[in-house]
């Protein structure tokens, strides 16, 4: 077997794959509809979907109708991955003659489209070379022929397996215990006001603003989240915490998970401070900022988790919220400033495997300019 039984449109695909999925983390995707195509997913990249196209187009309305479909199916996966803004490559490797490829919109921001017969189209094209420069080192191999199909092939093999590798290790069961620990001290606590009092402990820990401005009992913005009214409401909140903690302490890991827990208590205790005056205690603060690491969570494993992220976690979050400003004396503020706080803690401690210098950065700037508000609001608006 020689290089001669393969030719130019066989090699610029297996070479766009290559560097798509082992250079620059794409991911095949299975799109219903879409025949003797292929389709590649990062949507950690502005273009989001690079679409490669080897059946034979021969006119401008087979042309018009590929391009119809197109839209209709990237519409579906728009909607499944919940993203707004997502820029579409197609790159056809077989357009007949009679195809007019300049009438088509070069400058449609949202879909490009690229007629690579050769493999300097790919390499001269300001679309490419504008988000992928480092395309031309990438396209350069040592082999010819069968060892080059080879080598592709067990790259893109290896780059596969990596990738199980690693979403396995996310979504793999972890032992967990400091959700149970916890719980444990939730209830601990609880039981506590048997002996001391409810009332005494309430009166005594609870977030209440005047008393943290007015005599600095600052120890309130976190004692206050470890203290219940009533029964029901403790069960309610170590049900959540119990469905929701063991995942984040699995998905995020033990410092992480701590981290969150408490930057999101704290958050949430800043918000109803600086803007209600009533005491407050119940843990719901801390646990709205796991269900908002828990979104943060979704969105960046959406494609691996699917509608769960949009049909599941996204619904239970906001029917959380609106029973917080349906039923009078819920701290709707506390859960609104955990919810938020989890979502920037979330950001600063970053995913595994998805942790980006960047979004470190972002995450940590961003809570501390929240947090500075929250106090502001707080101390200084008062």
């Amino acid at each position: 077997m020689n290089v001669e039984m393969y030719n130019e449109r066989d090699l610029i695909t297996m070479k766009l794959l290559h560097y798509f999925i082992t250079i620059k983390n794409y991911n095949p995707v299975i799109v219903q509809g879409a025949k003797s195509e292929i389709w590649l997913e990062n949507l950690g990249e502005d273009i989001k979907i690079v679409r490669i196209v080897n059946n034979y187009i021969h006119n401008n309305e087979q042309m018009e109708f590929d391009q119809f479909k197109t839209k209709r199916l990237v519409s579906k996966i728009r909607k499944k991955t919940f993203s707004l803004n997502m820029q579409v490559l197609n790159i056809f490797t077989d357009l007949g003659d009679n195809v007019d490829f300049n009438k088509m919109n070069q400058d449609d921001r949202v879909y490009k489209y690229i007629n690579a017969k050769e493999e300097k189209d790919i390499l001269e094209n300001k679309v490419i070379n504008y988000n992928f420069s480092d395309i031309a080192n990438n396209f350069q191999f040592n082999e010819n022929g069968l060892h080059l199909f080879v080598k592709i092939t067990n790259d893109i093999n290896q780059k596969n397996r990596e990738e199980a590798i690693k979403n396995e290790d996310i979504f793999a069961p972890k032992k967990v215990f400091l959700t149970y620990i916890i719980l444990g001290i939730l209830i601990f606590i609880y039981l506590l006001g048997f002996v001391f009092g409810q009332l005494n402990m309430i009166d005594r820990f609870a977030l209440y603003g005047p008393f943290i401005r007015n005599y600095h009992e600052y120890y309130r913005l976190i004692t206050g989240a470890f203290l219940h009214g009533s029964i029901i409401h403790l069960a309610s909140n170590c049900y959540a915490l119990y469905i929701v903690g063991k995942q984040i302490e699995s998905f995020y890991g033990k410092i992480k998970f701590l981290y969150i827990y408490f930057f999101s208590l704290l958050c949430g205790s800043l918000l109803s401070m600086a803007l209600s005056e009533n005491p407050s205690v119940g843990a719901s603060g801390a646990i709205f900022g796991l269900m908002g690491s828990l979104l943060y969570f979704g969105y960046y494993y959406r494609v691996y988790i699917g509608s769960t992220w949009k049909n599941n976690i996204l619904p239970v979050i906001v029917a959380n919220l609106a029973l917080g400003f349906l039923i009078p004396g819920i701290d709707y503020l506390g859960h609104i400033g955990g919810l938020i706080g989890g979502i920037l803690a979330s950001m600063t401690v970053g995913l595994k495997y998805k942790r980006t210098k960047r979004d470190t950065i972002n995450g940590i700037i961003i809570s501390i300019i929240f947090v500075g508000f929250l106090v502001y609001l707080g101390f200084f608006m008062k």
